[in-house]
């Protein structure tokens, strides 16, 4: 099991045992989460290039992480 499974199972068994406070506590964070998005905060020219990146690696364009990293390590 994952730890974001494992930790998914602990959050579910404390919901189940939580007072009205605490579920409007999280019910509070989930629609902020929900509501927010980074992207939609980027400009214009970077959302262009994460875009044009994206493309690049899926025509097999990139370079892998540790290409990347033996430049500047």
């Amino acid at each position: 099991m994952s730890e974001t499974e494992q930790l998914r199972n602990k959050i579910k068994q404390n919901i189940d045992h939580a007072d009205e406070k605490i579920l409007r506590m999280v019910q509070a964070i989930l629609e902020i989460e929900k509501e927010y998005d980074f992207w939609d905060d980027l400009p214009d020219e970077v959302k262009d290039d994460v875009e044009e990146a994206i493309k690049q690696g899926e025509r097999g364009e990139g370079k892998s992480h540790e290409e990347v990293m033996k430049k500047y390590l």
